[in-house]
C-alpha cells in the first residue's frame, strides 16, 4: 500500500498520456499527443461545453476511487466511430446515436481500463464499473470537494480530446 495520501500528478499524467495515446493509435491509428494539463488542486478551470458533445465515462473504485470522463465532439466521435466499425457516413446515419455511443463507450473504456492497471500497478487496486455516455452541450462537470481533478487536453489531428479525471485515494 502507497505511503501517501493522493495519488500523484505525476502518476495520473503519466498514465492517461499513455492510455488515451495508445487507444487512439490503435483504435484509430493516429496518434493523440497531450496538449497541455490542467491543475490537480481543484484550480483547473471546468472544461466547459459549449459545442455538442460525446462524453463517454467510467468510474473505478476501491483503493482509489475516481471517474474518468472522455470528451470528443460530435463529429469527431462519429469520425472515430465509423473508422473503428468500418462504417460509411450513410452507414452511420442510419444506424443511429447508439452506435457512436457504444464506439465511444467502447474507446472509454478501453482508456479507463489502461488506467486502472497502472494504478493497481502502483498499490492502488480498484475496479471499473460500466461505461455511459453524456450527450449536449453547454454544460460543465463539476467534482467532489474531497477527490481531485487532473484535465488533460490532447491533439489528434486537428482535432481536441478532453480527458477529466476526478480522482480520490481511499483511506
Amino acid at each position: 500500500m502507497p505511503a501517501i495520501d493522493q495519488i500523484s500528478e505525476a502518476l495520473v499524467r503519466e498514465n492517461i498520456t499513455r492510455a488515451v495515446s495508445n487507444v487512439f493509435k490503435t483504435m484509430l491509428g493516429r496518434p493523440a499527443s497531450l496538449h497541455r494539463s490542467g491543475g490537480s488542486a481543484g484550480t483547473e478551470p471546468l472544461p466547459r461545453v459549449v459545442t455538442p458533445q460525446v462524453v463517454g465515462t467510467v468510474g473505478f473504485v476501491g483503493e482509489a476511487s475516481g471517474l474518468i470522463y472522455l470528451y470528443l465532439d460530435e463529429n469527431f466521435a462519429k469520425q472515430c466511430t465509423g473508422h473503428v466499425l468500418g462504417m460509411s457516413e450513410y452507414e452511420m446515419r442510419s444506424a443511429g446515436e447508439d452506435v457512436v455511443n457504444d464506439a465511444i463507450g467502447e474507446m472509454t473504456n478501453m482508456v479507463a481500463g489502461s488506467f486502472k492497471s497502472a494504478l493497481c500497478d502502483a498499490g492502488y487496486p480498484c475496479k471499473l464499473a460500466i461505461p455511459s455516455i453524456l450527450r449536449g452541450h453547454n454544460f460543465c462537470i463539476e467534482r467532489l470537494s474531497s477527490a481531485l481533478r487532473h484535465v488533460y487536453h490532447f491533439e489528434c489531428g486537428e482535432h481536441s480530446v478532453i480527458a477529466d479525471l476526478i480522482v480520490k485515494s481511499c483511506d
